[in-house]
This record gives structure tokens, C-alpha cells and sequence, in this order.
């Protein structure tokens, strides 16, 4: 079989959280253009309608849905919208996250709550949901979460956000283990370092310089970086892959553990 063929993904309809930039812009893209629908969902409405309007330019099928991934009504309305617009959600990936920089001793309650909510329990329920609705329709599909390579180490600053993270790996292995003979595979995505518009000004210091020196590629990950395992893991090139998790870093990790 051909490449072009296993990692089609026409027919299929995907919804992506968190896509009104970044990474989560990017997964939309990479799945429109290789076949799927997709309802981009974000809770900024204008800067959902202009990525829908590049994608339906290069040719794709998209739809906006302005939801919090905080609020279950939103959610469950976010799926109803992709549902009447583009049928049932058999691609869901799991993108929508918050960062945090306070050292341990300095967090607040308030914000503990909001990076664990958003990147571990959103993660869950937002899954729960795709997953529901699939086993519902009688269709098979696959759920992508992102984690991070800060669920498998950490760093000062980060302790909500790599609990969070942590707890989404052991999640993915948990609902794979599930839900994989019901024929809903679910898997993640470990990113390292990436160039999103959060980020870029620090990486272009010389801070962000120095932590290139941990990467054996010798770079930060960058748009098409990860297209590669999204694909793998949304379509069928990924039949037989379940609760794992896929790291994509430029090879820091290895360096890290010698």
C-alpha cells in the first residue's frame, strides 16, 4: 500500500481543541489537507474564523465552534456542532493547554486549579466525550492527546504543568487499554521544545539559546514537526498503535538520560 493511502484520512472528521493558533492550528491544517473535516474549537471566535478561512483556502472543510474546554455544556455543544455540520467526530486531538513559570513555593491555589484543569482534567473529559459518541455512532476513531516531555521530566517553574502532563500519559494508557478492543484507539504526543508565538521572543534570547545545547538536533521543533506522528496516530498508519505515547523533542530526552 501506498504512503498517500494509509495516512488518508478522507471521510474521517476531526476536532481539534485549542486551534486558533500555534500547534493547534497547525493539527487542523495537516488534517484538512490530508482529507479530514475538521471543527476547530477555541474560545477566541475571530481568530477561529481566520484559520476556518485558510483552510477552506487551501481546499479544506472546516468549521469554527467557540468553546471553553473548561465548561462540560460548551463541550457537549462544541460536538453537537461538529456533529450537525460534519457528522460524527472520529478524530479528536487533544491540544488546548496553559503553561505556568511560578516556583512551587510561590504557586496559589488558583493557579494550580487552572493548569491542572485545563491540562489534565479537560483532557478526560473531552476524550470521555469523543470516545462516548464514537462507541454511540458504531465508529471507530482515534483520540490524540498532547502531553509533553515535561510528563516524563521536569524543570523549575513547571510543577503544575508536568504534574498535569504526567497525569495525561498515565491517562492515555489507561483509555487505550479501554477502549482499543471497542476499536477507539487512544495514544499521545510527547512535543519538546516548539516555536509557538508564546515562546518565540524567549527562544531568541540568549537564554533560549543556551537550551539548543541539550538538543541533539541542535533546534527547537517548528511547524511540520510534528505532522509526521499526528498523521501516524489519526489514521489508519496507526491501526495497531495504542496507549502510547510518541516523543517528538529533537532527541533531548535521550540526552538528558545519557
Amino acid at each position: 500500500m501506498k504512503a498517500a493511502e494509509v495516512f488518508d484520512l478522507k471521510g474521517r472528521v476531526a476536532l481539534v481543541t485549542g486551534a486558533s493558533g500555534g500547534l493547534g492550528l497547525r493539527f487542523a491544517e495537516t488534517l484538512a489537507v490530508n482529507g479530514a473535516s475538521v471543527a476547530l474549537v477555541a474560545r477566541r471566535a475571530d481568530k477561529l474564523k481566520t484559520a476556518v478561512a485558510m483552510i477552506e483556502k487551501a481546499g479544506g472543510k472546516a468549521v469554527a465552534v467557540e468553546a471553553d474546554v473548561l465548561d462540560r455544556g460548551q463541550m457537549s455543544r462544541a460536538f453537537d456542532a461538529a456533529e450537525k455540520t460534519l457528522g460524527t467526530v472520529t478524530v479528536l486531538v487533544n491540544n488546548a493547554g496553559v503553561a505556568h513559570s511560578t516556583r512551587a513555593v510561590e504557586l496559589s491555589p488558583d493557579e494550580w486549579n487552572r493548569v491542572i484543569r485545563t491540562n489534565l482534567d479537560a483532557v478526560f473529559f473531552w476524550a470521555q466525550e469523543a470516545a462516548r459518541r464514537m462507541l454511540a455512532a458504531n465508529k471507530k476513531g482515534s483520540i490524540v492527546n498532547i502531553a509533553s516531555v515535561l510528563g516524563f521530566g521536569v524543570s523549575k517553574g513547571t510543577v503544575a504543568y508536568s504534574t498535569a502532563k504526567a497525569g495525561v500519559i498515565q491517562m492515555t494508557k489507561a483509555l487505550g487499554l479501554e477502549l482499543a478492543f471497542k476499536g477507539v484507539r487512544v495514544n499521545a504526543i510527547a512535543p519538546g521544545w516548539f516555536v509557538t508565538d508564546i515562546n518565540r521572543d524567549y527562544l531568541a534570547s540568549e537564554a533560549g539559546e543556551k537550551l539548543t545545547r541539550d538538543i541533539p538536533v541542535g533546534r527547537f521543533g517548528h511547524d511540520g514537526d510534528l505532522d509526521g506522528a499526528l498523521l501516524l496516530l489519526a489514521s489508519d498508519a496507526g491501526a495497531y498503535i495504542a496507549g502510547a505515547t510518541i516523543v517528538c523533542d529533537g532527541g533531548q530526552m535521550v540526552a538528558l538520560r545519557g
